[in-house]
């Protein structure tokens, strides 16, 4: 039986995706393979057919499970969007953010427990937390992604659910010099829902690549820019409050709304960098850099409708009460007034990120590799909301008649009103409802016991930005061994220091013609600010005035007064966490044989390190004021973390795959912080602490979990193939709300600015604790149609699905669901592509799950998000495929996404009726060409 190995011309074949991989390769002996490549038979194909083949070769000869996405060129991966293409993979399913898929999620687990790197090395993030939002990195500049569903030693990023690596092109992999462009024209089906929006946009790239100095170095540079656009129409429930009915049964009611239109342009300018040079057969050099400039500007426009929550009088006769819920899914209510909202976000961050890898052949047995990279982004969010109505305060101004009703399914209410909101006459700048409690804000204006105490905000603005850096250095050597069962041995140490920061701050908005009493009113926006209007007929309020928030705010028509003087939730969201990360690792690459049957893979152990720390503030209040002691806690541990690969090749076709390992998530970094809320008592509480804190804690240590992967692999044509898996994880330590201690010491008590003798504190916040189970299955089929009739060639199928299973409790034994966890997942290609035309169309579908959005304050909030199916497709064609020798080197293609118009809803509760958010954002159409000399 064949004894297939790897060698230096297979890795060469599979990175430039010639069909060298098929079953008539494979019939070749290693002996005829060493005459040389005038003796193979070299088949090559390009296109998305050839991606296929590349992505097939790389999940076959991996040591490791995976699932591999590539692209024939740089600039050519098969989506617009690099977690649209991840997403198609089997068992993964992406969460959109504004329209976009961002998010990604593997096997059921949320982005926090998967690792991402970048050519290997771990990446920094512009969320809250972890989990990288994939819509940051262009999909122009890469040329492929592999997802490790299994870990190996080597692996540097950690995860329980796996490591998504992105990977830029090796220019010395290229024969010749690539010099391309590629330009795409976008837009929304949708027409412009806000006046001074876009629903078209554009992406442009350029691309070059080369070789010098008899092939021994290699540059590739891409430039990469993109103004695309995205719009929404949404309803959003403030809530919905339970009451009694007369009969002692349970109902609900809609508490209000704020349903909106956005008109939403991403602008990323992105720059690439890669430097090979291979001076000699002992010495291998990489440098890579990466610069991101990405903004992503929103203008929001809607109306908050105040209705069991707000000061009108719900007309009972008009109730219409759903008899099985007890919801009442239609009512009046009199004598209510709304707030006109004329709302704008920026959100503006910088990446950095720059690698240099070096490996040394020392002898013909011994490699040694070093390589340093670092990695930073800086996030800023500038969210302005503005307030407008019939008046200023609760009582003053002209009220309105609303009615609603739910018409069933997941799209919200429709409102019934009276009054006219694109009157600039009626609807004046000013906050038409009480909000904005602030003792340092009535002081400010004088308004302290007169009629418009806690009348003052006018607006608001949200300001938290987020600083993330991250440095690593690795060293490493493999070293071939005679032995039966190990053919080389892999041994290293690495080193990561990250350290991330976030501020969070807000500021009211006071119009700065108020004055008490002289001028305590509202004011008529002034003309060169006036956009005309923005419908929201799709929901029944008819027009509402459109004006120019942002200019009003730089012109000085408000005054802003930072709200971190009067609300401590400030200081608990901001902080700085600090990790240190040593790791040292050997593995062992197994070549072996069992009986007839070839074994590859590999064993491995890694030892973690880990220091952290974190630096924030103890709050209490003195006399309505802030008042803020630092805190600094830091806490280490360590982990073993043990791994095993096995790879049993049956046949040339068939191998029956098997891992296992024990793997780590670390924890959310906005919950291991170290800001709290602190107050200290003369009376002991019931763990004998005077004590008390709430917030984060510094102290949570990596989530757990033991996985076996078992799976069974056919590659029956060369880019062709099925597979089918089973996983499991048995969980430990997973993080829940619980109580845990903190030490205090040096910390005075606020009341009397004394330190007290006793330092514990009884903190309640999140701990590890919890434990259970995941598990679940993978089918997956790569089928071109032409092994059924050479009529069909060009023709071909692509699906997966995934059905995952938990059962987790807390600590105190209530269940608990995951956040990410669709319990299935379905992806479905269906492609043709022959002669230069090329046709796709995808759909990927996943079940409902639990999912992270952003909260008041941009806090991140979980909520029920129902499942979703999303299709696309794309038509192309390639003239030099075709034949055309005038228009060799370019293709053209039209891609639309979201074709069926997918809305994003999530739900409050278990009632259906009762939508927290239904985000409909249409469809998106793009117009793209690709020219390549």
């Amino acid at each position: 039986m064949l004894h297939f190995k790897q060698n230096k011309l297979t890795n060469a074949l599979i990175s430039a995706g010639i069909i060298t991989m098929s079953t008539s390769f494979l019939a070749y002996s290693q002996e005829e393979v060493d005459q040389g490549d005038e003796d193979v038979e070299v088949i090559q194909v390009k296109g998305f057919r050839g991606s296929i083949i590349e992505s097939i070769s790389t999940k076959r000869f991996a040591a490791e499970v995976v699932e591999s996405i590539s692209a024939e060129d740089i600039g050519k991966l098969p989506d617009s969007s690099i977690a649209e293409s991840i997403a198609r993979l089997p068992g993964l399913a992406a969460q959109r953010l504004d329209g976009r898929a961002s998010r990604v999620s593997i096997r059921g687990f949320g982005e926090d427990e998967s690792g991402t790197t970048f050519n290997g090395r771990e990446q920094v993030s512009i969320g809250d937390n972890r989990g990288v939002e994939f819509d940051l990195y262009p999909s122009e500049i890469m040329s492929g992604v592999t997802v490790y569903k299994t870990p190996s030693a080597r692996i540097e990023a950690e995860g329980i659910a796996g490591v998504i690596d992105m990977q830029t092109v090796d220019p010395l992999s290229k024969d010749e010099r690539v010099l391309q462009f590629n330009g795409q024209y976008e837009k929304t089906s949708f027409e412009k829902l806000n006046p001074d929006g876009n629903d078209d946009g554009f992406r442009g790239t350029f691309s070059y690549i080369d070789q010098f100095a008899d092939h021994t170095l290699g540059v590739a540079f891409a430039y990469s820019t993109m103004s695309s656009p995205n719009q929404e129409k949404r309803w959003n429930a403030w809530g919905y409050p339970t009451f009694e009915y007369e009969d002692g049964s349970q109902g609900s009611i809609l508490g209000g709304a704020k349903p909106y239109v956005r008109s939403s342009t991403l602008e990323r300018d992105s720059a690439l960098l890669v430097i090979e040079a291979e001076p000699n057969e002992q010495l291998h050099m990489t440098f890579d850099a990466l610069y991101v400039d990405f903004s992503d500007e929103k203008i929001l426009r809607g109306i908050e409708i105040p209705f069991a929550w707000g000061q009108g009088s719900i007309s009972a006769d008009s109730a219409v009460i759903d008899s099985e819920s007890g919801f009442v899914t239609s009512a009046v209510t009199t004598g209510q007034r709304v707030v006109v909202r004329n709302d704008y976000e920026t959100r503006d961050a910088k990446l950095n990120s720059i690698g240099f890898n070096t490996e040394y052949f020392a002898s013909d047995t011994l490699t040694i590799e070093f390589d340093a990279s670092y990695s930073k982004v800086e996030r800023d969010i500038w969210s302005i909301e503005s307030y407008s109505g019939t008046g200023r305060g609760d009582a003053r101004g002209e009220a309105d008649t609303l009615g609603y009703t739910f018409d069933g399914g997941n799209t919200g209410a429709h409102f019934t009103h009276e009054l006219d909101y694109s009157d600039y006459n009626l609807i004046q700048l000013g906050g038409p409802l009480s909000w904005g409690w602030s003792s340092a804000l009535n002081d400010q204006y004088g308004v302290t016991g007169t009629e418009y105490e806690n009348q003052l905000q006018d607006g608001f603005i949200n300001a938290p930005n987020i600083d993330d850096e991250l440095m690593a250095l690795k060293l490493a050597a493999s070293m071939e061994v005679d032995n039966d069962f190990i053919s080389s041995v892999d041994f290293g140490i690495s080193y990561r220091d990250r350290e991330k920061t976030k501020t969070s701050e807000g500021y009211f908005m006071t119009l700065s013609s108020f004055s008490y009493p002289d001028n305590p009113g509202t004011m008529i926006v002034p003309e060169q600010y006036r956009l005309g209007s923005a419908s929201l007929d799709f929901i029944g309020m008819g027009d509402m005035l459109a004006y120019d928030t942002n200019a009003l705010i730089k012109d000085g028509y408000y005054n802003l007064l930072a709200e971190s003087l009067t609300n401590s939730s400030h200081a608990t969201k901001s902080w700085t966490v600090q990790e240190q990360v040593t790791s040292a690792f050997v593995q062992g690459n197994i070549d072996a044989q069992l009986g007839d049957i070839p074994i590859s893979g590999n064993i491995g152990l890694r030892y973690v390190q880990s220091d952290q720390s974190s630096q924030g503030n103890a709050f209490n209040t003195i006399d309505g004021l802030v008042v803020t002691e630092p805190t600094d806690i830091s806490h280490d541990y360590t982990h073993l973390l043990p791994s095993l690969n096995l790879s049993f090749r049956i046949d040339d076709e068939q191998s029956v795959r098997f891992g296992a390992a024990k793997t780590i998530s670390r924890a959310r970094l906005d919950e291991m912080n170290a800001s709290i809320n602190a107050s200290y008592s003369q009376i002991v509480d019931e763990n004998g602490n005077n004590w008390s804190v709430s917030g984060g804690n510094p102290n949570l240590e990596p989530k757990e979990a033991i996985g076996v992967d078992l799976s069974y692999e056919n590659y029956f044509n060369q880019e062709g193939y099925f597979a089918v898996a089973l996983f499991y994880k048995d969980l430990n330590k997973w993080i829940f709300d619980g109580n845990f201690e903190v030490d205090m010491t040096g910390v005075a008590d606020p009341a009397t600015g004394e330190i007290p003798d006793s330092p514990i504190a009884t903190g309640s916040g999140k701990t590890n604790g919890g434990e259970g189970t995941l598990w679940g299955y993978e089918f997956s089929l790569s089928l071109p149609l032409n092994i059924m009739h050479e009529n069909l060639d060009g023709f071909g199928v692509i699906a997966s699905y995934t059905g995952v299973e938990s059962d987790i409790q807390d600590q105190n034994g209530n269940d608990y669901e995951l956040p990410g966890l669709s319990d299935s997942i379905t992806s479905v290609t269906f492609y043709y592509e022959k002669n230069g035309f090329q046709a796709r169309t995808s759909m990927r579908k996943r079940g409902d799950f639990k999912g992270d959005v952003y909260g008041l304050g941009f806090t991140t909030d979980q909520v029920d998000i129902v499942g979703e199916t999303i299709w696309d497709a794309q038509i192309g064609f390639d003239f030099e495929q075709a034949g055309i020798e005038s228009l060799a080197g370019l293709s053209i293609f039209l891609q639309a996404q979201n074709l069926n118009k997918e809305p994003f809803t999530s739900l409050q509760g278990d009632n259906p009726l009762q939508v927290r958010d239904y985000q409909d954002y249409g469809s998106t159409y793009l117009l793209g060409f690709s020219y390549k000399l």
